[in-house]
């Protein structure tokens, strides 16, 4: 490959070889790395890897760290770039495919695609499934590629940006990614704070990682190891959805489109909002990079600027294409980033690259400045192989999605009573293959319910899962930044830019609407709240707020004052809010019951109290009973057996689709993935269980 005798440097040191510019040896590695991508098996592998990362990022719960750490063992024998391939090739496309979960059933096909589901859920509800796949899609691959070329041009000169960031900075980053999603809430914003704040206690509970003090544990060996991410996400999100879907008895598509299209349409905005693109995308990739912040909050972020950016903020969450083409790039590029850290210093930046440093190891590589250097005395082409794996597996993937993407989207078109048993599996399936923990499906009962009660009392939810997110990280580095500095971390320059930041982010929004609606007539102005003072479910909800803080606050006494900091903060903040927050309400009622002509009692709504509600919540509850008495296989084919029965459905679909969720179950989760589904109570007593 070299010339047999290199050039001679003229001068005194005319007897040493010239040495190669850094950008020849770039190029020189960029070149091997894309040869040996496509060279065989690599090639043949990363598709292996495609394949498996397309089913996981259908499924919920299943998740790509999960599966990396599955397919870690089968690593073993294979060259570092055949690995990076298969592994790389694998998490690069649940993300992109996770979007597809989360637009067509309102189940997050991973935890972090959940922000795609606010606004592409609501398009397919539209008929426009077909164009929020198209948009989701290209913005995937648009992010991805932006992602990979800065892992590929930004190591170098990435180490003292993140050098110059204490934990004081990182506390404050934690708390603007809450008040940011927040504000969108706009007049409602104490909603938001107290969502977000909700979200934060919630990720209290478990056992302090320093002391091992159990906090909020309440006995349950369980919750030990804190609430998880995925049950809670799949109960906040898709039990809702499946109420409101069971209740309507239509498909997910409201309108009937016909001719179901608009993929390239989907595509077409993706150009159309280039610029929006290309922020989110290099929000993800940057907002990355720093450990902790991963596609789970980047998500949230590109979705609080895209609504923040936009003119006309009252579309979110009905069906903007700009609400699905934010978290989409910001989504994927966030891989490229988090996998800086990870390559350039050894330190994993999420859950996904933290399990990829196992596959460092396995290889025998030592992620830092060896990752850098060329060969032979690095391992710069290793890393450039692994761009070169991010680009070429998400082509792939979009191309294959926009081929086939006509008959996914009509899967919106199905009668939602065929649907409503098969996403209630995935819903219980998913929750329990994160931990292999049966109390995680009682996680999802309550999320559920909490999650519904919330859409139905207009409640923003994005808050409460960016807490429960971003607060582990938060609270590590609370304690850091006290620990270190004392009350002095409170005035450091980059805590009070990043404290005007989120003070402009939270006045701003409520300036402009109260802006707008004083320019603006007012038409179809929401209901006023009831008169007086009526103990009806707005109420309730608000003062269990203000129990539940107060409770927390007052069973954190006992805590010491390394794990008590966290939650003596958030529960106390909190529970002010939280009490503001039942004054202004009440305020507000007495003040539209003196009004002349105020309206007279709305009532509760008949979706609290509908039969129809009661029995599909009945149903939901008694799968899960089911499950704890017979297991997971034989409990689909009951209760989808009774479910399509109660639905009148004709006795030779109930039976088949009831034997196709069985098989499914058993065939592919417990026999096919291994997925160690616990025997049902009732047989083990009767002595046919395990």
């Amino acid at each position: 490959m070299y010339p047999a005798r290199r050039p001679l440097v003229k001068g005194r040191r005319d007897s040493i070889p010239a040495e190669r510019s850094p950008s020849i040896d770039f190029l020189h590695a960029s070149v091997t790395g894309l040869v040996q991508v496509f060279a065989w098996p690599t090639f043949g592998l990363m598709l292996i890897g495609m394949a498996l990362g397309f089913v996981v990022g259908l499924l919920p719960g299943l998740g790509g760290p999960t599966t990396l750490a599955l397919m870690l063992p089968f690593v073993f024998k294979m060259t570092p770039v055949e690995a990076f391939a298969f592994l790389l090739g694998m998490l690069a496309v649940t993300a992109t495919t996770g979007d597809i979960t989360s637009i067509l059933f309102g189940i997050p096909g991973e935890p972090t695609t959940a922000a795609t589901i606010v606004d592409g859920h609501a398009m397919a509800k539209n008929g426009e499934a077909g164009r929020a796949l198209g948009a989701a899609m290209m913005s995937s691959l648009i992010g991805a590629v932006f992602g990979a070329l800065v892992l590929g041009l930004a190591i170098p000169v990435v180490r003292p940006l993140v050098l110059t960031l204490g934990s004081p900075e990182f506390f404050m980053l934690a708390l603007l990614g809450i008040t940011f999603v927040a504000s969108l809430s706009g007049e409602a914003l104490v909603k938001g704070l107290l969502a977000g704040g909700l979200g934060l206690w919630l990720a209290t509970i478990g056992l302090d990682p320093v002391t091992g003090i159990q906090r909020y544990t309440f006995g349950q060996l369980f919750l030990w190891d804190g609430i998880g991410l995925v049950p809670v996400t799949i109960g906040f999100y898709a039990v809702p959805e499946l109420i409101e879907m069971a209740i309507a008895g239509s498909s997910i598509a409201k309108l009937d489109v016909g001719r179901v299209g608009g993929v390239w349409e989907g595509v077409r905005d993706t150009f159309r909002h280039w610029l929006l693109v290309i922020r989110c995308s290099a929000l993800g990739t940057f907002i990355s990079i720093i450990p902790g912040l991963g596609a789970a909050t980047t998500q949230w972020l590109a979705y609080a600027h895209a609504v923040q950016s936009s003119s006309g903020r009252e579309r979110f969450g009905k069906g903007a294409v700009e609400g699905v083409l934010g978290p989409g790039a910001a989504n994927n590029s966030s891989l490229g980033g988090s996998l800086v850290t990870t390559v350039a210093f050894g330190v994993p930046a999420s859950v996904a690259t933290a399990i990829l440093m196992g596959a460092f190891f396995v290889q025998g590589l030592v992620p830092g400045p060896a990752m850098l250097t060329p060969a032979p005395k690095g391992h710069l082409a290793v890393t450039l192989a692994m761009v070169w794996t991010i680009v070429i597996s998400n082509i792939l993937t979009v191309a294959v999605c926009l081929v086939f993407m006509g008959p996914l989207a009509r899967i919106t078109q199905i009668r939602g009573t065929l649907l409503v048993p098969f996403i209630m599996i995935l819903v219980y399936v998913g929750a329990f293959a994160e931990k292999n923990v049966f109390e995680d499906l009682g996680v999802v009962l309550a999320f559920g319910a909490l999650g519904w009660a919330m859409s139905k009392l207009d409640w923003p939810r994005p808050p409460l899962l960016l807490g429960l997110v971003l607060g582990p990280l938060a609270e590590n580095r609370l304690f850091l930044s006290t620990d270190n500095y004392g009350a002095a971390w409170l005035v450091r320059p980059g805590v009070l830019i990043i404290l005007g930041v989120m003070a402009v982010g939270l006045v701003v929004p409520i300036v402009r609407e109260r802006r707008s609606r004083r320019t603006s007539p007012v038409i179809n102005a929401p209901a006023a709240p009831a008169p007086g003072l009526r103990l009806d479910a707005a109420t309730m909800f608000n003062l269990g707020l203000v129990v539940l803080f107060a409770a927390a606050l007052w069973q954190s006494r006992h805590f010491d004052a390394r794990a008590g900091l966290f939650p003596w903060t958030i529960t106390t903040v909190s529970l002010v809010l939280a009490i503001v927050h039942v004054v202004g309400e009440l305020t507000a009622r007495r003040r539209v019951a003196s009004a002349p002509g105020s309206p007279a009692d709305a009532g509760a709504s008949s979706d609290w109290t509908s039969r129809r509600t009661a029995a599909i919540c009945g149903w939901i509850v008694g799968m899960y009973v089911a499950i704890w008495l017979l297991g997971f296989s034989l409990a689909t084919l009951l209760t989808t057996l009774l479910y399509l029965r109660m639905a009148r459905e004709r006795w030779r679909i109930s039976l088949a689709l009831s034997l196709a969720g069985f098989a499914f179950v058993y065939g592919l989760f417990e026999k096919g993935l291994g997925v160690p589904f616990p025997p049902g109570r009732l047989l083990v007593w009767l002595g046919w269980g395990s």
